[in-house]
């Protein structure tokens, strides 16, 4: 079953230098409290997946953590570009970033493909694009139906991180409102943490909530508020001015640096 850590002990447990670790959340439930605390810990070389990396990801290699980034687009929703994405790309600053680059339906298949141990996932997109050139797409041959699909290499993380509302003590997580491919990304990685808002005594069942079970998961850690400035369905809402700010801050080196400084680095854990 999985063991109730503090965020700390399970980035520090579980998350080592040179890992492929994949944060994942879909417009809510977005692990930013993992996320700074990794930054924290001052890991490096870390190979980052994530379908729609935004802020949490600007900030992550802004901070010299990544070395790679696998994804399907990336940008400040609803404002523009993750500038310290594109400074990493274009100038090595703070240190060079390799990218990998897919269509989201190709990340999801290829989540899904982790999840159920198998070496590759299929789908008909890319067709008709130039992306498989410069990415990790093949094509093969249906053997029944003799029709040419796109695979993609399965995505096996060495550890996968997500956020949910809430777990109960014996490390079973509930997580509900809109989902992405956090489900996925637990169950194809080798270790996995789940961040939540509250611990409970006893999971009241939610219309449509995900179960992902004890026994599925490495470790869990309360983080009341760790996915601001996402928001949690349920729980509170998006802070549309953060996303706005950012753009600014993460524009110029010396005002991204003071950020982390305050708000990351000097935060109380």
């Amino acid at each position: 079953m999985a063991r109730i850590v503090t965020l700390e002990e399970g980035i520090a447990e579980l998350v080592s230098d040179g890992d492929t670790v994949a944060l994942e959340g879909f417009t809510h439930l977005i692990p930013h409290a993992a996320g700074h605390e990794i930054i924290r810990q001052r890991r490096r070389g870390l190979t980052l997946i994530r379908l729609t990396p935004d802020v949490i990801y600007d900030q992550l290699i802004g901070a010299g953590c990544a070395a790679r980034l696998v994804f399907s687009w990336g940008g400040n929703p609803g404002v523009g570009s993750l500038h310290r994405l594109r400074e990493a790309v274009e100038h090595g600053w703070p240190e060079p970033l390799e990218l990998e680059e897919h269509s989201h339906a190709g990340m999801a298949a290829a989540y899904a493909a982790g999840a159920a141990d198998l070496p590759f996932g299929v789908l008909r997109g890319y067709a008709g694009t130039d992306l498989p050139a410069h990415t990790m797409v093949r094509w093969i041959e249906c053997p029944f139906t003799g029709e040419r699909l796109a695979a993609v290499r399965a995505l096996r993380p060495d550890v996968g991180i997500v956020h949910a509302q809430r777990a109960d003590r014996e490390g079973n997580v509930q997580l509900w409102g809109i989902s992405g491919v956090q489900k996925e990304a637990v169950l194809a990685s080798a270790r996995s943490l789940v961040t939540v808002e509250e611990i409970v005594d006893e999971l009241e069942p939610v219309p449509g909530a995900v179960i992902l079970p004890g026994w599925a998961l490495t470790a869990v850690a309360a983080a009341p508020g760790g996915a601001h400035p996402s928001y949690v369905h349920g729980y509170y809402e998006r802070d549309n001015g953060f996303y706005v700010r950012w753009d600014a801050i993460s524009r110029d080196r010396e005002a991204f640096g003071e950020w982390i400084r305050e708000h990351v680095l000097e935060a109380a854990r």
